[in-house]
């Protein structure tokens, strides 16, 4: 390897660690967490939630509407569920773009420090 192309990818590097270390970018990954983790809990027990009563209760067998039992509305829902997060995970994620964004374009402004 050159010596420009080592001294570019220690450049992007220093670049990298420069971003990761400002406040903006820790402030991003935060709110990341705080919108993801619990989002992605939500989801998991939501999931695991259908097989587990219908494994080891009877709750689900119950009528809802006529004949169609609760397990058929809780899978129906589980559809609902994966749309609705889908839909909001799409649109904060738009939010964070533009956030990554602004922090690479006051980095770039500044320069290498």
């Amino acid at each position: 390897m050159s010596q420009a192309k080592k001294k570019r990818a220690k450049t992007k590097e220093n670049t990298y660690i420069q971003i990761e270390r400002s406040t903006g970018f820790k402030e991003l990954m935060q709110e990341k967490k705080r919108f993801i983790i619990p989002l992605t809990i939500f989801f998991l027990l939501f999931y695991f939630s259908l097989p587990i009563l219908a494994s080891y209760t009877t709750i689900l067998n119950n009528p809802a509407i006529g004949s169609i039992t609760w397990a058929w509305v809780f899978a129906i829902a589980q559809f609902i569920m994966t749309w609705v997060l889908c839909i909001l995970y799409v649109k904060k994620a738009a939010q964070f773009d533009k956030k990554a964004e602004a922090i690479l374009a006051e980095f770039e402004e500044e320069g290498p420090r």
